[in-house]
């Protein structure tokens, strides 16, 4: 199925430029997007809890800061970016009181919105803009001059002009420079969660472990281990990403080419696949969303715990000796 990709043609920067737009929330998105908009020429606030260790960082960056509610009552274009877990009390506290007819509630990820933890009044535009990337890249690459892919959806349309509020939105961030795909709430939050789950995060990491512990349980060091299996993968990853994965093959030696097809189906089985699309029926009945939420309402037990076990895997304490021989890693 074809999408719709725009640029910057497409887009009409006065729009968002003659909105009065509150960012909430100054972390990683949220500072790629107020610095962003504001040196896109917008009107740009930033909302925060007045005991926020970001609120000083914000002012010194150059931005208009307030309290979160403060900078609902001001906007009529209100980006919430804080984490997923806390947008329903941020909502419902110091935003929906503020919220007037023919604003636009507009998000970067569809979580509460699809799965109903939020349900905005129906006289209002909900939109989401949702860059690519993390929000240091997003700032990155627009002070480079480029931009990172956005997605845009639209949910409701009460002004009936909510399509052009966010593709002028994704222009103010960079995104236009790079391509802006149109989409819809419900494929962007069941995608980007399995995505998450199944590859980029669960997948990747939980198959990096294996590989190493497959190794040093044969009794090879750890430190060869982690190169091999670990430290090398953001040069595989480098490759695909400039060039795909055809680009990666001819970049590697014919072994390493070998080695891909025949073994690649043994570790990637049907077996795999089942358990990939028992993850996505999770994610699409809700059931992942409610275990989630559930978790975080418990204080986040099932969370902090994973945590702490993950961060004591042998994997996690070599590397750490190996990165810190690493002079050119920022720490």
């Amino acid at each position: 199925m074809a999408v719709t990709i725009l640029h910057e043609e497409d887009a009409n920067p006065a729009i968002i430029q003659g909105k009065k737009i509150a960012i909430i929330g100054y972390g990683s998105q949220g500072h790629a997007h107020a610095l962003n908009l504001h040196d896109s020429g917008c009107d740009v606030r930033v909302g925060l809890r007045r005991d926020s260790s970001s609120w000083k960082i914000a002012e010194e960056a150059g931005l208009k800061v307030m309290t979160t509610a403060e900078a609902a009552r001001e906007a009529n274009v209100i980006m919430i970016l804080i984490p997923d877990e806390s947008q329903r009390a941020v909502y419902a506290q110091d935003i929906v009181p503020h919220l007037q007819p023919g604003d636009t509630l507009a998000f970067a990820h569809g979580f509460n919105i699809h799965f109903g933890y939020i349900v905005p009044p129906k006289d209002v535009n909900v939109i989401m803009v949702a860059p690519k990337g993390p929000g240091h890249i997003v700032r990155r690459q627009f002070t480079e001059g480029s931009g990172v892919p956005d997605l845009i959806c639209v949910q409701q349309d009460f002004t009936e002009d909510a399509w052009d509020i966010a593709l002028s939105y994704a222009w103010g961030l960079g995104g236009t420079r790079a391509g802006v795909i149109k989409s819809t709430f419900k494929d962007e939050t069941e995608e980007d969660l399995f995505g998450e789950q199944a590859v980029l995060c669960g997948g990747v990491t939980h198959l990096i472990e294996a590989g190493y512990e497959v190794l040093t349980e044969a009794g090879y060091p750890g430190e060869l281990a982690y190169f091999e299996v670990y430290h090398e993968m953001k040069m595989i990853v480098d490759l695909m990403y400039e060039s795909g994965m055809h680009g990666m093959r001819s970049s590697i030696s014919n072994t390493a080419e070998y080695g891909d097809y025949y073994s690649g189906p043994q570790i990637i089985t049907e077996d795999t696949k089942a358990a990939m699309r028992n993850i996505l029926a999770r994610i699409q009945d809700g059931s992942f969303a409610k275990e989630f939420i559930d978790d975080c309402d418990r204080g986040h037990e099932v969370l902090l715990s994973k945590r702490a076990e993950y961060a004591n895997h042998e994997i996690e304490q070599v590397g750490e000796e190996i990165r810190n021989m690493f002079s050119w890693i920022k720490r």
